[in-house]
Protein backbone atom coordinates (compact mmCIF):
# COMPACT_ATOMS: atom_id res chain seq x y z
CA UNK A 1 0.00 0.00 0.00
CA UNK A 2 1.43 3.30 -0.99
CA UNK A 3 0.82 6.26 1.17
CA UNK A 4 -0.19 9.33 -0.72
CA UNK A 5 0.43 12.21 1.58
CA UNK A 6 -1.02 15.49 0.51
CA UNK A 7 0.85 18.66 1.15
CA UNK A 8 -0.85 21.11 3.43
CA UNK A 9 -2.25 23.85 1.20
CA UNK A 10 -2.04 26.44 3.95
CA UNK A 11 1.75 26.42 3.71
CA UNK A 12 1.61 27.40 0.05
CA UNK A 13 1.06 31.10 -0.35
CA UNK A 14 -1.15 32.01 -3.31
CA UNK A 15 0.23 34.54 -5.75
CA UNK A 16 -1.46 37.88 -5.12
CA UNK A 17 -0.74 39.69 -8.40
CA UNK A 18 -0.75 37.19 -11.21
CA UNK A 19 -1.48 39.38 -14.21
CA UNK A 20 -1.64 37.44 -17.42
CA UNK A 21 -2.45 40.35 -19.72
CA UNK A 22 -2.52 44.06 -19.12
CA UNK A 23 -3.52 46.76 -21.56
CA UNK A 24 -2.38 50.41 -21.71
CA UNK A 25 1.00 49.67 -20.11
CA UNK A 26 -0.48 49.65 -16.64
CA UNK A 27 2.32 49.68 -14.06
CA UNK A 28 0.16 49.09 -10.99
CA UNK A 29 -1.13 45.59 -11.60
CA UNK A 30 -3.60 45.35 -8.73
CA UNK A 31 -5.16 48.75 -9.29
CA UNK A 32 -5.86 49.62 -12.93
CA UNK A 33 -5.86 53.27 -13.88
CA UNK A 34 -9.54 54.16 -13.72
CA UNK A 35 -8.95 57.60 -15.23
CA UNK A 36 -8.20 56.00 -18.60
CA UNK A 37 -11.69 54.50 -18.75
CA UNK A 38 -13.73 57.52 -17.65
CA UNK A 39 -15.45 59.60 -20.29
CA UNK A 40 -15.22 63.34 -19.88
CA UNK A 41 -18.56 64.98 -19.17
CA UNK A 42 -19.13 68.39 -20.66
CA UNK A 43 -20.99 70.33 -18.01
CA UNK A 44 -23.16 73.03 -19.53
CA UNK A 45 -24.59 75.95 -17.57
CA UNK A 46 -28.28 75.55 -16.62
CA UNK A 47 -29.56 78.08 -19.18
CA UNK A 48 -28.08 76.01 -22.06
CA UNK A 49 -29.64 72.69 -21.04
CA UNK A 50 -32.99 71.52 -22.42
CA UNK A 51 -34.69 69.53 -19.66
CA UNK A 52 -37.74 67.28 -20.10
CA UNK A 53 -40.07 66.53 -17.20
CA UNK A 54 -42.44 63.59 -17.64
CA UNK A 55 -44.66 61.48 -15.38
CA UNK A 56 -44.54 57.76 -16.14
CA UNK A 57 -45.53 54.39 -14.70
CA UNK A 58 -43.57 52.11 -17.02
CA UNK A 59 -41.52 49.51 -15.18
CA UNK A 60 -42.41 50.91 -11.77
CA UNK A 61 -45.02 48.39 -10.66
CA UNK A 62 -47.92 50.77 -11.27
CA UNK A 63 -46.44 53.58 -9.19
CA UNK A 64 -46.22 57.03 -10.76
CA UNK A 65 -42.73 58.49 -11.03
CA UNK A 66 -41.68 61.87 -12.44
CA UNK A 67 -38.63 61.48 -14.68
CA UNK A 68 -36.41 64.49 -15.40
CA UNK A 69 -34.04 63.94 -18.33
CA UNK A 70 -31.76 65.84 -20.68
CA UNK A 71 -29.02 66.82 -18.24
CA UNK A 72 -25.44 67.39 -19.35
CA UNK A 73 -23.77 67.56 -15.97
CA UNK A 74 -21.50 65.59 -13.67
CA UNK A 75 -23.07 63.01 -11.34
CA UNK A 76 -22.08 65.08 -8.29
CA UNK A 77 -24.01 68.08 -9.62
CA UNK A 78 -27.03 65.90 -10.37
CA UNK A 79 -26.93 64.40 -6.89
CA UNK A 80 -27.02 67.88 -5.32
CA UNK A 81 -29.88 68.94 -7.60
CA UNK A 82 -31.78 65.74 -6.78
CA UNK A 83 -31.47 66.43 -3.07
CA UNK A 84 -32.87 69.95 -3.49
CA UNK A 85 -35.80 68.75 -5.61
CA UNK A 86 -36.66 65.91 -3.24
CA UNK A 87 -36.84 68.29 -0.28
CA UNK A 88 -39.00 70.75 -2.23
CA UNK A 89 -41.44 67.97 -3.22
CA UNK A 90 -41.29 66.19 0.13
CA UNK A 91 -40.76 62.78 -1.49
CA UNK A 92 -38.04 60.31 -2.32
CA UNK A 93 -36.18 59.84 -5.54
CA UNK A 94 -33.11 58.45 -7.23
CA UNK A 95 -30.53 59.12 -9.92
CA UNK A 96 -30.39 56.58 -12.78
CA UNK A 97 -28.46 56.98 -16.05
CA UNK A 98 -28.27 60.80 -15.86
CA UNK A 99 -32.01 60.96 -15.21
CA UNK A 100 -33.61 62.09 -11.98
CA UNK A 101 -36.61 60.10 -10.74
CA UNK A 102 -38.90 61.71 -8.18
CA UNK A 103 -41.62 59.59 -6.58
CA UNK A 104 -45.15 60.72 -7.42
CA UNK A 105 -46.56 63.04 -10.07
CA UNK A 106 -44.88 66.43 -9.53
CA UNK A 107 -44.44 67.55 -13.13
CA UNK A 108 -45.87 71.06 -12.82
CA UNK A 109 -44.06 71.81 -9.56
CA UNK A 110 -40.74 70.49 -10.89
CA UNK A 111 -41.01 72.52 -14.11
CA UNK A 112 -41.52 75.66 -12.03
CA UNK A 113 -38.64 74.83 -9.68
CA UNK A 114 -36.24 74.06 -12.53
CA UNK A 115 -37.11 77.27 -14.41
CA UNK A 116 -36.49 79.25 -11.20
CA UNK A 117 -33.06 77.59 -10.99
CA UNK A 118 -32.29 78.73 -14.55
CA UNK A 119 -32.91 75.53 -16.53
CA UNK A 120 -34.95 75.42 -19.75
CA UNK A 121 -37.52 72.92 -18.52
CA UNK A 122 -40.55 71.67 -20.44
CA UNK A 123 -43.32 69.27 -19.58
CA UNK A 124 -43.11 66.28 -21.90
CA UNK A 125 -45.72 63.71 -22.92
CA UNK A 126 -49.06 62.93 -21.34
CA UNK A 127 -51.97 65.15 -20.40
Amino acid sequence: MSSNKRKDSSSNKPATNRVVYSEFGNSSFGNPNSNAFERPVQELPPNQQNIRVQATRKGKGGKTVTVISGFQAKPETLADLLKKLKTQCGTGGTLKDNELEIQGDHTQKLVELLTQMGYKAKKSGGK
